[in-house]
């Protein structure tokens, strides 16, 4: 079994269990994993003071796909949620876990430099420390989407994110990590029937 180590802010470190292999308890009695169906997902107290899973969900419900119809892409990307099955996709996480708001993720992505529109760099830096591999230890991935007429779209290219916040009945924001442009930036109108990435939070 494979196990990383995460440094928590202001907490000791702890180790835990990658996505699709078998779940360890964690170390740090403090700041329990969440767990759902069996599988525990890492999580990290991050800059903004929220606890924030640090692996993309990957709960089997109604309205959730693999990339393509393909297991092997839930193990690696985790799943792929509409906007509602995201928010039960959270909640089964109990313990407080439930879709992060577009506030949020916006403050979030401030502490790191933030995001396209508000940055000075052009959200490069909030980029590179919150994808896979930055020194956030956050490990944003490129999960790509798929669209209401069912089409998947972008893999290894896009990482796009839900929030709890929404602009009526079949529209909300979302966050999207590009590869091509290096950046972290809002979407604001996103259909509510297509399906991306999905991390929970709790305070």
């Amino acid at each position: 079994m494979r196990r990383v180590s995460v440094l928590l802010i202001g907490v000791a470190v702890v180790s835990v269990t990658l996505l699709g292999q078998t779940p360890s308890a964690s170390l740090d009695r403090r700041a329990a994993q969440p767990q759902s169906f069996g599988t525990t997902y890492s999580s990290k107290r991050m800059a903004d003071g929220n606890q924030w899973t640090t692996q993309n969900l990957n709960v089997n419900t109604a309205q959730s796909y693999c990339y393509e119809d393909a297991e092997l892409n839930c193990g690696q990307y985790g799943r792929l949620y509409t906007w509602d099955a995201a928010w039960l996709g959270c909640q089964s996480l109990g313990d407080g876990w439930r879709l992060p708001t577009d506030d949020q993720w916006r403050r979030m992505a401030k502490h790191y430099g933030g995001l396209l529109e508000d940055s000075a760099d052009g959200a490069k830096a909030a980029y590179r420390a919150l994808v896979i591999g930055g020194t956030s230890g956050f490990s944003a991935m490129l999960g790509g989407s798929r669209g209401s007429d069912g089409r998947y779209d972008r893999l290894e290219a896009h990482g796009f994110y839900w929030t709890a916040s929404d602009n009526g009945s079949t529209s909300a924001p979302f966050y999207n990590f590009g590869k091509g442009g290096q950046a972290l930036s809002r979407h604001g109108q996103g259909l509510k029937q297509m399906a991306v990435s999905v991390r929970c939070v709790r305070e």
